[in-house]
């Protein structure tokens, strides 16, 4: 079923949903609900799953993975009754609410679990081979911004592979916003400074 109207008003509608769910704070909110002060002011400062796993515990951090990598599905899902340009949009949409959120002056997470959730709703087998490419490097090095990395790095190579040309436009644009806001990351990476996973 398509929208009758025009194909950019389609777009921008299916962008702003996506925006407006992906910038719900699931990390700083799950954390509020437990009791705990301001989570962008305590270890990282970073609203995503790995800073509310080293300040909140696993139980809220394995929460937050996936209400953050939900509302990417989410996004897509509900737009694709629009067309897949408009599936697209929503998952841009809500990668840049998460990355960019109006109400926590456009500073949110760093966007993995967001962009992972898209690519599983845009294409299970392609969004599944990039987790399994974000779980086998983070078991194998124990550095979640690698994990990451790596999974965004190989999104777009998976997404050639099975022709689906404009998911992989997609993959590049979520990767280049994900290693943008890992810049420190991959600093620290480089130094040899990166905290590894479960590491005080």
């Amino acid at each position: 079923m398509e929208m009758p109207y025009g194909n950019l008003l389609t777009l921008f509608s299916a962008a702003l949903g996506g925006y407006f769910l992906g910038a719900i704070p699931f990390g700083m909110i799950l954390t509020r609900l437990k009791g705990m002060s301001d989570i962008r002011h305590m270890g990282s400062g970073n609203i995503g799953t790995t800073n509310v796993l080293r300040t909140g515990g696993k139980a809220l951090a394995t929460l937050t993975l996936l209400l953050d990598g939900g509302k990417g599905a989410l996004a897509v899902l509900m737009f694709t009754l629009w067309g897949r340009d408009a599936a697209l949009a929503a998952a841009a949409g809500s990668l840049m609410g998460h990355i960019f959120p109006l109400w926590l002056k456009f500073k949110g997470g760093k966007g993995v679990a967001t962009a992972l959730g898209t690519l599983l709703a845009l294409n299970w087998l392609l969004g599944l081979l990039a987790c399994v490419t974000w779980l086998t490097v983070g078991f194998l090095f124990r550095y979640s911004s690698l994990a990451g990395l790596a999974a965004m790095a190989v999104a777009p190579l998976y997404s050639l592979w099975r022709d689906e040309t404009p998911m992989a436009v997609y993959a590049v644009l979520a990767a280049i916003l994900v290693w943008f806001q890992h810049t420190d990351n991959i600093r620290r990476l480089f130094s040899g400074e990166e905290t590894k996973i479960g590491a005080d």
